[in-house]
Order: C-alpha cells, then sequence, then structure tokens
C-alpha cells in the first residue's frame, strides 16, 4: 500500500541552473524507478536559511509530492544523504488532512500560475 510523502530538500547555492536541474531530475526518476507515483512538484528558487548550513547563507528549494512504497523511504533519504549538492532534507508522510490540505494547496497553484 502506498503512502503519500512531501519531501522539501535544499541544494547548494554555488550549482548552476542546468546542476539543479539534473539533481531534480535525479530524484524525481528515482521516486518513478521505484515505482513511485509524482504528484506534483514546486520549485521554490533561490532563498535565504534561517540559519547557515556549511557556511552558506541560501540554498535552492525545491519540493516533492510523491506516493510510494514505505520501504522506498529508506533508499530515498540514503541517496539525500549520499548527495553533496544536497544540504538538507526532510520528508514527512501526509495524513488524510494533510493530503486534503496539500490538495487545495496545489490547487491554489495551478490557479495563480495560469493567470
Amino acid at each position: 500500500m502506498f503512502n503519500q510523502y512531501e519531501t522539501v530538500f535544499i541544494a547548494t547555492p554555488v550549482l548552476s541552473e542546468g546542476q539543479i536541474k539534473e539533481a531534480v531530475d535525479k530524484f524525481r526518476a528515482l521516486v518513478v524507478d521505484n515505482g513511485g507515483e509524482m504528484i506534483h512538484e514546486e520549485n521554490w528558487g533561490l532563498k535565504k536559511l534561517a540559519y547557515p548550513i556549511q557556511k552558506k547563507s541560501t540554498g535552492f528549494y525545491h519540493l516533492f509530492e510523491f506516493k510510494a512504497d514505505p520501504s522506498f523511504l529508506a533508499k530515498f533519504e540514503t541517496e539525500f544523504k549520499r548527495d553533496e549538492r544536497i544540504i538538507r532534507f526532510m520528508t514527512v508522510k501526509l495524513e488524510k488532512y494533510a493530503a486534503q490540505y496539500s490538495e487545495k494547496r496545489r490547487n491554489k497553484f495551478k490557479a495563480e500560475k495560469e493567470n
């Protein structure tokens, strides 16, 4: 049985736009290749960090929302830990109400994008 997850990860700000895209593509492919389903993703761009991480004060934020088997999560997080381009990540399981809220947020995001 698949659960719904949301992952936000921060890539180091020293990367070029092509390198960021390559990292995002890698993690998206990891989800899909392991039988998961990508529901939504957002590129939040370069943002200031709340506190310095590895002597960096900014980072490229990206959000993935996906459905996957719970056993996949350990492999997914191991890949984040091994990738030097990623300075922080966090994955949360979305319960029923969180998933409903997330769907509302996605619809709002799509409506803003269309206007």
